[in-house]
């Protein structure tokens, strides 16, 4: 099996404001094709260092991608220190210059001649377009090495990929082909799980199985290899098939689906609507219903009632109801899920009442304790929780919880 490294190069990718999602998705195009990643680096815009790696990097493995570091200023370094690596000129491409101009040309300005920079490229290597931006990428075959130089931003990176680098890497990989995937599972901690699942997937060594925890579910990821995707995809479903019958309902995905949009698919096919009504969660069950595509179709409304002065004029929630139990509690989550059911006249009406921190907790009702509710024509029903975690997990995970017991009713 061939192997490969990804090195990401831009010294922003060192600071917590940006982060590295390109050598991701790098990663699972070559995993599928049968092309092992061993190796993911960052380096900033450092000469020394840059070389260094991409060096490095050629001596190990017969696949070395860079991303980022093709711009036109003085900070991007990536094809003057990769031709210096390989020890090939830079050498100037006058139809790719005219192409630059063409571009700024198009876009009614004059090209800046410090863009000519990008119309450099390394003795031997090929140029590949980008039709989404200014910075040409590069092929090189070097050394038996193949050698990609691709655009930092990944609108661009992508479609560069997929279109030039990918087709050449897949006739060098042989005939060996990965396939992935992930389970999500709900409702249970990661000891738990593998003790249900051990007994099976013990029994393969392909497929392999790694189980990981993500903030509020469990996922199982299971990788299979074989001639063909079809024979990989026939090996994962016979190891999914008995992890499932294990698992049961927790199991809330099976090809990575988020929980929004195994929901929003279940509302949609049976015809039904939503409303939503929010204090702790401030809005985010909302959006992230709304992040899936279409789902006008089925969510109706969202209400964020953060105050009790909220709660009782926007959802006509009892004031002594408030007086009587908090704001925090099973009866107010519960009049707040029929009350919004019943203002946008929807068939589910869910809710979240909770307190998220760092302050407002006391002994009888802490930081971390949550009330979600979901109600329909049928009944009403509620969820106490004790959820672990900052404000921002707390918040996560509530919404997580009232997503599931939507989808466990229409289960």
């Amino acid at each position: 099996m061939l192997t490969a490294e990804i090195i990401a190069i831009g010294s922003e990718l060192l600071t917590s404001e940006r982060t590295d999602t390109n050598s991701l998705w790098l990663t699972e195009k070559l995993n599928g094709i049968g092309i092992e990643v061993k190796l993911k680096t960052i380096v900033g815009d450092d000469d020394a260092r840059l070389e260094e790696t991409i060096r490095d990097a050629m001596k190990r493995s017969r696949v070395v991608i860079m991303t980022g570091g093709l711009g036109p200023t003085e900070d991007d370094i990536t094809r003057k220190i990769a031709a210096r690596a390989m020890n090939r000129r830079l050498l100037l491409n006058e139809k790719v210059l005219e192409a630059i101009r063409r571009k700024f040309f198009d876009m009614g300005r004059q090209m800046p001649e410090i863009n000519s920079r990008q119309a450099m490229v390394i003795e031997g290597a090929e140029v590949l377009d980008n039709p989404h931006g200014s910075a040409p990428g590069m092929y090189i075959e070097y050394e038996g090495r193949s050698i990609g130089l691709l655009p930092g931003p990944p609108r661009e990176m992508r479609p560069m990929f997929e279109t030039f680098v990918l087709p050449k890497l897949i006739a060098k990989a042989g005939d060996v082909r990965v396939v992935r995937r992930v389970l999500r599972v709900v409702g249970m901690g990661e000891s738990a799980i593998d003790e249900k699942i051990a007994p099976v997937y013990t029994q393969y060594k392909n497929p392999q199985t790694t189980i990981l925890f993500n903030r509020s579910e469990v996922e199982i990821h299971l990788t299979a290899q074989a001639k063909t995707e079809s024979e990989a995809e026939l090996l994962l479903d016979g190891l999914a098939g008995q992890i499932e019958e294990r698992l049961g309902h927790s199991i809330f995905a099976f090809r990575g689906e988020t929980m929004e949009e195994v929901v929003g698919l279940r509302l949609a096919v049976g015809g039904f609507t939503l409303a939503v009504a929010e204090s702790c969660t401030g809005g985010l069950i909302s959006q992230r219903l709304t992040e899936v595509p279409g789902s006008s179709v089925y969510f109706m409304e969202g209400v964020v009632t953060y105050s009790n002065d909220a709660k009782i004029r926007s959802l006509g929630v009892d004031s002594e109801l408030i007086l009587k139990h908090g704001a925090v509690s099973a009866e107010i989550a519960e009049a707040m899920a029929e009350g919004v059911r019943q203002r946008a006249k929807t068939d589910f009406g869910i809710s979240v009442t909770g307190i998220a921190g760092p302050g407002g907790g006391t002994e009888v009702k802490p930081v971390g304790l949550v009330f979600i509710a979901l109600s329909d024509d049928a009944h009403t029903e509620h969820r106490k929780l004790m959820l672990p975690g900052d404000r921002h997990l707390i918040r996560w995970r509530a919404s997580q919880a009232a997503l599931d017991l939507l989808r466990r009713r229409l289960i």
